[in-house]
């Protein structure tokens, strides 16, 4: 049947090769340059959303947490001295712990944003303990920052007592 035809052999080579290539475009090509049209969008829509990593639920709930923890060691400083001396005098008095001593002037960092209140108390060693962690719980007293024991004597008349002292450093939020 092909043989009567009169059509060169050009001829069909090329519409044979037209016709591959509709083939080929229809089951491969359009599958790839339908995914590079895929992949433009998806470029665009990321270059116009911006960052991904920015997850506004996580860096709420973040937020609100960081907050609580602020108010929780953030003090008046106009009452903060008397207020904070007050409840930690009574929280040592419960447990039998002496308030030693108070100085005078809290230190202060040089960026001015907390106040570090240095506290010495006096007692055996159980009670301080139990001080610590009463101080730790107690919200409006301040962070811990840091506790030194510390053992010493004390000469009162003709008798030489040993004692048992802490340091506490608390810091408060300005």
């Amino acid at each position: 049947m092909l043989k009567n035809l009169n059509i060169k052999k050009e001829y069909l080579l090329i519409a044979g090769s037209v016709l591959l290539l509709l083939v080929c475009y229809r089951f491969s090509f359009s599958h790839t340059v339908d995914a590079w049209k895929l992949r433009r969008q998806l470029q665009q829509k990321i270059a116009q959303a911006g960052d991904l990593t920015y997850q506004p639920d996580y860096l709420e709930r973040k937020d609100n947490n960081l907050n609580h923890i602020i108010a929780r060691f953030k003090i008046d400083t106009a009452t903060m001295r008397s207020n904070m001396i007050t409840t930690i005098a009574l929280q040592a008095e419960k447990l039998n712990v002496k308030l030693s001593r108070v100085p005078v002037q809290p230190s202060s960092n040089p960026d001015d944003k907390y106040i570090i209140q240095r506290l010495d108390f006096e007692g055996d060693f159980f009670s301080l303990c139990k001080l610590l962690q009463q101080l730790q719980a107690t919200d409006g007293t301040g962070l811990i920052r840091a506790v030194d024991f510390v053992s010493g004597k004390v000469v009162g008349g003709n008798t030489e007592t040993k004692v048992l002292g802490m340091r506490v450093f608390v810091v408060v939020i300005r």
